[in-house]
């Protein structure tokens, strides 16, 4: 795991803003081990985690075999998996920045670190269950309001913090992110299905679990 952080913020270190150094990365991610409150901000890289079945969102270059054909998101049983790793990244347009922490009911985007491509919703039925179909879609530089999930904190915090319930509702078709025991058999057997459901429900919450927080650069921290 300690490997896994440290390839982490070598990735960063190339990749995000030069102020961003491999030690204030790799502090970041050692913070939660050591029980400090750890504040999720742009550009951090994290897995979330599904609250109920404790897998972790996932996707690789696997595209469905029915609905949009795009590619496939699904929970994943075990931690040491690199494609569960997502980049938090702003809404476009806005005056976020890397580093700035996330209050709840912000819009969020989400890009696969290893694939580039962005948590992505539509109106196709998922495969299994025939909910709203969750994919990854797009490009570096080609991202729409289909990759546009509202953040919702459970509970009483304003911002967003590691190991914090969440609901992540998709903008365009009101559905939330959502997964439960239904596994695929073939292509990703073992895997959960991950789709949109438009209900709350105990089954659409999230949590931030492992990963590379990148610290705090706002002048004012909200608590």
């Amino acid at each position: 795991m300690a490997l896994g952080f440290f390839a982490l913020a070598i990735f960063l270190f190339l990749t995000l803003d030069p102020d961003v150094s491999p030690s204030s990365t790799a502090s970041a991610s050692a913070a939660s081990s050591e029980g400090v409150e750890v504040q999720i901000t742009y550009g951090s890289v994290i897995k979330l985690m599904h609250e109920k079945t404790k897998f972790r969102l996932h996707s690789h270059d696997v595209p469905y075999g029915s609905g949009s054909g795009q590619q496939s998101v699904t929970g994943f049983p075990t931690v040491d998996d690199a494609n569960s790793y997502w980049i938090v990244r702003p809404e476009p347009g806005t005056s976020a920045k890397q580093g700035d922490t996330i209050k709840s009911g912000t819009i969020v985007r989400f890009q696969h670190m290893r694939t580039r491509k962005w948590l992505h919703s539509h109106l196709h039925a998922s495969p299994i269950s025939g909910n709203l179909e969750v994919s990854c879609f797009g490009g570096e530089n080609d991202s729409d309001t289909g990759d546009y999930w509202r953040l919702f904190i459970e509970g009483s915090g304003k911002t967003w913090k590691q190991d914090q319930k969440i609901r992540l509702q998709h903008v365009d078709t009101l559905g939330y992110l959502h997964s439960h025991d239904k596994k695929y058999s073939r292509i990703a057997g073992g895997q959960q299905e991950v789709c949109g459901v438009r209900e709350k429900r105990a089954d659409n919450i999230w949590l931030a679990a492992e990963g590379v927080y990148l610290p705090v650069t706002e002048s004012k921290q909200v608590e």
